[in-house]
């Protein structure tokens, strides 16, 4: 989303293609929020929207730019809750269990929807075989959770920072696909187990 500094900028005409792109998100969010990805027409995000088809097609080619789209929103929040987690007082294996908790209360929370949001949001984020922004961007947020931990000693030295953060990040991106694909899947519960798991890794415990 554009600053208003940017905002001020911007064209007229571009201000309002912004404009519509976010009451077309908007809308978007409220009904899979609602009913899910799957059953959302097109036709019902535009009429909430209050914008044609041939506009909406114009901003998001096809359903899939959408759900991208609404992906990176999902991925700029997480990315957020990783900053925060890294301002907050205590451990590292603390930072770990609190963003692991929000992680999967916010997943929890936001409706049928999530589930095939979480796995765009895994698919695009982190496409095997290539490089993205979003994989870097992801990687070096987790990384830096580490290294602040290796800065205040309370992280291992015996293993390569690197190697933490990756399993750090494959520890989100299994957490993610399993609640994404697995009905029953207790994610609360798992997310709290895998951030006690890699508080005692991390801090080089190894019983």
């Amino acid at each position: 989303m554009a600053e208003p500094q940017a905002l001020e900028s911007l064209s007229r005409r571009e201000r309002r293609k912004l404009e519509v792109r976010g009451r077309i998100l908007e809308a978007a969010f409220a009904l899979f929020e609602a009913g899910g990805v799957a059953a959302t027409r097109v036709a019902d995000i535009c009429e909430r929207a209050d914008v044609a088809e041939k506009t909406f097609f114009n901003h998001f080619p096809t359903r899939q730019h959408l759900q991208r789209a609404i992906a990176e929103i999902a991925l700029e929040e997480l990315l957020a809750d990783i900053e925060q987690a890294r301002t907050l007082p205590g451990s590292t294996a603390e930072r770990l269990a609190h963003l692991f908790k929000n992680i999967a209360k916010n997943a929890l929370d936001a409706g049928p929807m999530q589930r095939e949001v979480l796995a765009e949001l895994v698919q695009f984020a982190h496409q095997a075989g290539t490089e993205s922004e979003q994989a870097r961007q992801l990687t070096d947020a987790f990384g830096a959770l580490v290294a602040d931990g290796v800065a205040r000693g309370d992280v291992t030295r015996a293993d390569d920072p690197d190697t933490l953060t990756d399993a750090l990040l494959g520890t989100f991106y299994a957490l993610m696909l399993n609640f994404a694909n697995l009905e029953d899947y207790p994610l609360r519960e798992r997310a709290a187990a895998a951030a006690r798991f890699l508080g005692r890794a991390f801090a080089g415990e190894r019983s």
